[in-house]
């Protein structure tokens, strides 16, 4: 049977054209936005999941609303890949397009440990509140999204703003023990979430009309990827560290609001695209087996970051845990303690994982199951015939 890369060699030279690029220069750009796109598509599906899909079995509530669980997570919530067990959540997804939201804080008891990690479309963290980062005292803080341009309003301690127009907040609250849940409930309860026209007691601005929402589908992973990333890009303007970039990735038809059909490409397009995703989601499995550092049997470190990480990085990032805080803030709770101190001992650990075998997630088998599909339904443009074995040892690849 041939190889792949012989495969993508016949179709560059028989195939019809569908792009200007060699076919090996669209392969490598599709790559590195398939990397760059994971995170993004992680995001977004557990946004869809939480906000948009009220069928989801994870359903939360909607937009610009604080959703609390006073409850530890199970292996039933699986729209985060590795929630704590130990820190109760609150969840708001933020719509920022309009004007930005206003946070309020109650006072936390100093022993507890609490935070809010605020993160954008692209995954990276911009900002926290909370024990770590402003203290246990009351406050009111404001994420502003992109298109905001003000002046930080009197009684605002502090403005986070988000490169994106959608962006979430992640509240944690320690829990001691089971007997604790009540202290937790009276916490969570006093976080508060309100407009900026409502915080000012001014006229709401206009809402901007409801986005067209896809529905989220695990080939969002594979190779319908560049679509989902084509939407997303329209809640996330260009920044000048992303321009060369964004250049380059308009080359393989990626940008805001551009429609893409994987199936009506031409061959050799959809094969590089194939390959790229194969080729893309490899390197982000090995990448995410050599974050941090190896310790006693841990691994221990975090690709999470702000901006300063780069997208090679990030998207390590959906397959050790989507939305994991920085280690500093996330080993808030896990301090040492002084002697006598009853807490428990802290599993709050999101950046410290037992190293086990890795979960068979199968998108390198479905980016050849891509590359086979588009083979076997062009036979006669390549001249290439697989046996019915070879056909079916391409499809149970793992």
């Amino acid at each position: 049977m041939p190889t792949l890369g012989a495969l993508l060699l016949v179709a560059a030279c028989v195939g019809p054209r569908g792009s200007q690029l060699d076919v090996w220069e669209q392969k490598a750009i599709a790559e590195e936005a398939y990397v760059y796109a994971f995170p993004m598509i992680a995001a977004y599906k557990a946004m869809h999941e939480f906000n948009v899909d009220r069928a989801s079995s994870q359903y939360k509530g909607p937009f610009n609303q604080i959703v609390s669980d006073a409850r530890v997570f199970t292996p039933k919530d699986t729209a985060i890949v590795t929630p704590n067990s130990d820190t109760p959540y609150s969840m708001l997804q933020m719509d920022l397009r309009a004007e930005p939201i206003v946070l309020w804080v109650p006072e936390v008891e100093k022993r507890r440990y609490y935070s809010v990690q605020l993160t954008d479309m692209y995954s990276f963290n911009y900002g926290y509140i909370g024990s770590r980062a402003t203290g246990n005292g009351a406050g009111c803080y404001m994420v502003s999204g992109p298109d905001w341009k003000g002046e930080k309003p009197a009684g605002v301690a502090k403005v986070f703003a988000s490169e994106t127009q959608f962006s979430l907040a992640i509240y944690r609250t320690q829990l001691f023990d089971p007997a604790d849940i009540d202290n937790v409930k009276k916490i969570q309860a006093g976080y508060e979430a309100r407009p900026l026209s409502a915080f000012l007691g001014q006229p709401a601005p206009s809402a901007p009309p409801d986005p067209d929402f896809p529905k989220f589908s695990e080939n969002a992973f594979k190779t319908d990827f560049i679509a989902y990333l084509n939407f997303l890009l329209q809640f996330c303007p260009t920044v000048p560290e992303e321009a060369a970039l964004r250049e380059r990735f308009a080359a393989i038809g990626i940008g805001s609001g551009k429609g893409y059909d994987f199936k009506s490409l031409p061959l050799e397009d959809r094969l590089a695209v194939g390959l790229a995703v194969k080729d893309g989601y490899e390197s982000i499995e090995k990448g995410r087996d050599t974050i941090g550092t190896e310790a006693n049997g841990w691994r221990v470190g975090s690709a999470f970051g702000d901006r300063g990480s780069r997208h090679n990085e990030r998207g390590c990032r959906s397959p050790a845990g989507h939305s994991t805080t920085h280690s500093a803030v996330a080993r808030g709770p896990g301090a040492p303690r002084r002697r006598g101190d009853r807490r428990a001992v802290d599993r709050h650990r999101d950046t410290e994982r037992r190293l086990r075998p890795r979960a068979r997630l199968r998108a390198h088998a479905l980016g050849f199951a891509c590359v086979a599909l588009a083979t076997a339904s062009s036979q006669s443009a390549l001249g290439v015939r697989p046996s019915d074995s070879a056909r079916s040892s391409m499809f149970s690849r793992t």
